[in-house]
């Protein structure tokens, strides 16, 4: 008589445990490391809503930074501070808008993350 040994297949529960885990760790980073990517766009949107204003190669510095800030209210950004605007005039009819700002959000425990900026546009002709 024959014996043969039937092996078994299946996940143990300290494999199962650990996928579980993981699922729910990057399901974190998702949840947190998002709204910080869509409030980029927000800030990308408003910056390219600068291209179409009328005269803004003419507006001062400070009427240039209250339209930005206006966009901003109305979008619910609030990881900007108008000190991270950096508004050049290069001539009369050309202007350059630097928006450079950092984002840190705290992840779990003493674990956070820092997501870094830079955005550029130019309007006008040099």
């Amino acid at each position: 008589m024959t014996s043969y040994r039937k092996r078994e297949q299946g996940l143990t529960f300290i494999t199962l445990t650990l996928i579980l885990v993981l699922i729910g760790f990057f399901t974190l980073l998702v949840l947190k490391i998002g709204p910080i990517y869509m409030d980029h766009s927000k800030v990308m949107n408003a910056l390219t809503a600068l291209e179409p204003t009328i005269d803004v190669e003419t507006k001062s510095k400070r009427e240039i930074r209250d339209i930005l800030e206006k966009r901003f209210d109305i979008n619910y950004v609030y990881d900007i501070d108008l000190q991270d605007v950096e508004i050049t005039k290069a001539h009369d009819n050309h202007v350059k808008v630097r928006i450079a700002y950092e984002v840190v959000k705290p992840i779990m425990g003493n674990l956070s993350v820092l997501v870094e900026f830079n955005d550029v546009i130019e309007v006008g002709e040099e």
